[in-house]
């Protein structure tokens, strides 16, 4: 056989990586034993920090759920972007005593920065703690009717939303971004309802899965208040009391499931009024009305809210004053007029 003879693919690759090393100054078998120990250094560190930076950047070998099972790794990454999940917990017993609460935190970076959110499983009898919450009249809300069952209210740093029907009333899971993070209404209602999908798993009930909120109303804004027609409702007044100062208001743009209109006095920022309507029957657990006189259909359930019903559906009023009862100088009277313009505003028969 004439001509030049090739080795095996082995041999070739042997002679290659022997010329390289002695071109770099490596022409003895021991300094060549070192670069070859040196190589397999520098793979072993290479291949540490590959594996550093994937469990800090995602959650590879973080766990799938926290909070009791009730956040998904999946959807706290869909609202607090990607890393490693962890947990807080705080309180007494679990999360669906609602005497606790969660912080559920992403983890990203080299150095460790983290972004948390709180979660809690709330059970409510009256509409206070959420007509009483100063920016309540700002939420973009959220109705069953047109998000596939889902419910509930979202702001740039908090949401929450209402467990589905047939987990009975007055349950509901609210979740607040932690420090400066504002994650955005959209993205932590998905983050809301997604846990109150799992804490109904966990409970057994729920026939579905709600899907992430589709329609979320736009925010309400705040303006000059009309006194002949408070908070947008035509015949709901409010007395001009001598010296008083100018008035501001802000209101829900929709109803589903809650209206609200939070009131204001420009000269004195502690005075305040806030008018409440609950059109979602899921959103109590109330007891039974209280056997004294009402206002036509409507009962007391306790000081300041009362309950009717709407087309065989129970619906919630209240009304709350701090600083400025001057302006009502007859609460039954005012009353009648938040009944009558109320349930107009929410398409209920008449009242009273």
């Amino acid at each position: 056989m004439t001509g030049r003879q090739h080795g095996t693919p082995s041999d070739g690759t042997a002679e290659g990586i022997g010329a390289a090393l002695e071109r770099r100054g490596f022409t003895t078998r021991a300094l060549r034993a070192r670069a070859a120990v040196v190589g397999v250094a520098l793979a072993v560190v290479a291949a540490g920090v590959g594996a550093f930076l994937v469990g800090n950047l995602s959650n590879a070998f973080g766990p799938g759920s926290v909070c009791e099972g009730a956040v998904s790794a999946d959807a706290l990454h869909d609202a607090l972007g990607p890393g490693t999940v962890g947990e807080q917990k705080y309180g007494d017993g679990s999360l669906h005593s609602g005497t606790a609460f969660c912080t559920a935190t992403v983890s990203y970076g080299v150095f460790g920065n983290e972004r948390s959110v709180t979660v809690e499983l709330r059970k409510d009898t009256g509409l206070s703690i959420l007509a009483d919450n100063a920016d309540e009249a700002e939420a973009r809300m959220f109705g069953a009717s047109a998000n596939g069952g889902a419910a509930g209210a979202a702001f740039d740093h908090r949401a929450w939303a209402l467990l589905p029907e047939d987990c009975g009333s007055g349950l509901r899971v609210a979740v607040r971004s932690g420090g400066s993070d504002r994650p955005g209404a959209r993205k932590l209602a998905g983050l809301a309802v997604s846990a109150a999908n799992r804490v109904a798993m966990q409970r057994a009930c729920g026939k579905a899965p709600m899907p992430a909120p589709r329609e979320l109303s736009e925010a309400g804004k705040e303006h000059d208040l009309d006194r002949n027609a408070v908070c947008g409702l035509p015949g709901l007044t409010l007395a001009e009391a001598p010296g008083s100062t100018g008035l501001r208001e802000t209101v829900t743009t929709a109803t589903d499931p809650l209206w609200a209109c939070r009131i204001h006095s420009t000269g004195d920022p502690t005075s305040s009024a806030a008018f409440t309507i609950g059109t979602e029957p899921r959103l109590l657990t109330v007891g039974a009305p209280k056997d004294e006189p009402g206002l036509g259909r409507a009962r007391w359930v306790e000081p300041g809210e009362m309950v009717t019903t709407c087309h065989g559906k129970p619906a919630y009023f209240r009304m709350s004053w701090d600083g400025i009862q001057k302006l009502v100088p007859d609460s039954d009277e005012t009353w009648k007029q938040f009944l009558t313009a109320g349930g107009r505003a929410i398409g209920c028969e008449p009242i009273v």
